[in-house]
């Protein structure tokens, strides 16, 4: 609607004081001469916007001009007091900070909407940490965090494969998967001269030492750490799946294969297997290994016959006797 886009176009400048009309259109998904119509349309309603002629010009806000949240719906309000999980704004020392913040836009909402807060945290819980495990937060996640936050370089220990290492990082985003934080962060040129790509994710559970540096590196402003994140978790997923096994499935045991193993290596097989004539669909599945597979494939029960290779195929008929032969009716 237009009226949001006229006040989302208003808060991106009042965040980035400048603005072209190019920048406009491409963040708001429209035509320039659209952002020029709702431009004129705003200063008609008396919003202070100024456009700066020329090749380099751009849109900008005068005055110091600042809207407030009057125009916020309940559905908006609601969708921003369900945008934080409160486990990772603990873990970085934020909580203090998350809540003052609440409460200015509490009071900032029209009064109608005071009740939001609550009312969604009645509603809706956000619990990161995976079933079975405890959370833990990384004694050295609040440093870490700082160093993310001021754009800080750090020199830390990390425990590898083998040894613990001594890296200088440029430590650019936080993540928080399933309970545990990663690090993305990049190697400076001048530390790692073997040419490999400089951008490496790190378990914040695995450092060591952290001492952060007081100079400043120069943040790359085309880095989106959301698209850098699918991308690395993608890469592992499909670097850990290193075997091969074969399967023939009954109908159930192809709908629950996506449950028991890799999702998408399981959507991938079952759309290039083969189906005979009693419904049974034969599928390729890359698997860690065989061990994990073993342990993987024993959930799908008789809904699940492996084919090759045939150390696990033995396996398997050795778990199906022995299970057999607890329950044999005498």
């Amino acid at each position: 609607m237009r009226a949001a886009r006229l006040i989302r176009m208003v808060l991106l400048l009042q965040t980035r004081r400048e603005m072209t009309a190019a920048q406009l259109a491409e963040e708001l998904e429209v035509s320039e001469r659209t952002v020029s119509r709702d431009m004129l349309a705003l200063s008609e309603a008396g919003v202070p916007v100024y456009a700066d002629r020329g090749r380099a010009g751009g849109y900008r806000l005068i005055g110091g001009y600042r809207t407030r949240l009057t125009g916020m719906g309940r559905s908006e309000a609601e969708a921003l007091f369900l945008s934080g999980v409160p486990s990772a704004l603990r873990d970085l020392g934020l909580d203090d900070a998350a809540s003052a913040a609440k409460l200015k836009v509490s009071a900032a909402l029209d009064p109608a909407l005071r009740d939001v807060h609550a009312s969604t945290a009645q509603r809706f819980h956000l619990d990161a940490p995976g079933w079975w495990q405890a959370p833990e937060t990384p004694p050295l996640l609040p440093a870490l965090a700082d160093a993310v936050w001021s754009d800080r370089g750090v020199a830390v220990r990390y425990k590898g494969k083998k040894s613990e290492v001594e890296r200088e990082l440029e430590p650019y985003g936080l993540v928080l998967k399933a309970g545990r934080w990663y690090l993305a962060a990049r190697v400076p040129a001048d530390a790692d001269r073997r040419g490999r790509d400089p951008w490496r994710v790190y378990r914040v559970d695995r450092f060591t030492e952290v001492t952060v540096h007081d100079e400043h590196f120069e943040r790359d402003a085309d880095f989106d750490l959301a698209a850098f994140w699918t991308e690395q978790a993608a890469a592992f997923a499909r670097a850990i799946l290193r075997e091969q096994v074969t399967l023939r499935l009954t109908g159930p045991g192809a709908r629950r294969l996506r449950y028991v193993t890799d999702r998408t290596a399981a959507e991938e097989a079952l759309a290039r297997g083969t189906v005979d004539d009693q419904g049974r669909t034969t599928v390729t599945l890359p698997v860690e290994s065989e061990e994990v597979a073993y342990e993987q494939l024993l959930a799908l029960g008789p809904e699940c016959e492996v084919l090759a290779p045939g150390s696990l195929r033995s396996r398997c008929a050795q778990a199906a006797r022995a299970m057999g032969a607890l329950y044999l009716v005498e």
